[in-house]
């Protein structure tokens, strides 16, 4: 699994930071590393050093906010994602589809108002 940024991907200026190039046995991986650290252990994830993912362009951690903020950069390519527990648990059923089957699919992980978007995508495609 790929962990990247994308910048303008679109016209509107949005930017992308995505999951990609996995298969369903690191789709499980992820899922449970979510559900361990943020649902159960109210922890912070930091994606980058998850030993299955391989960061190519930027650093992600994952955070439990009082409020859906999403993905934003606290510095140059480290981003911090913060939601809350409920958005958590809504990401984990939208991975779900991936930990089931194998697929070419895509999915936004949340759906927010926000310039930073996340990407779940075996193909790396939107």
């Amino acid at each position: 699994m790929t962990l990247d940024y994308i910048q303008d991907i679109n016209e509107y200026g949005d930017d992308l930071v995505r999951l990609f190039d996995f298969d369903k046995s690191e789709a499980i991986l992820f899922r449970d590393a979510i559900q361990d650290s943020i649902i159960l252990k109210n922890e912070e994830l930091d994606v980058s050093t998850l030993e299955f993912i391989q960061a190519r362009n930027c650093n992600l951690i994952l955070l439990i906010g009082e409020e859906d903020d999403g993905i934003f950069s606290n510095r140059d390519l480290n981003f911090i994602c913060s939601l809350t527990i409920e958005s958590y648990q809504k990401m984990i059923s939208l991975l779900e589809p991936f930990c089931i089957k194998e697929t070419k699919g895509y999915q936004y992980l949340y759906d927010l108002d926000s310039p930073t978007d996340f990407l779940f995508s075996p193909a790396g495609t939107w």
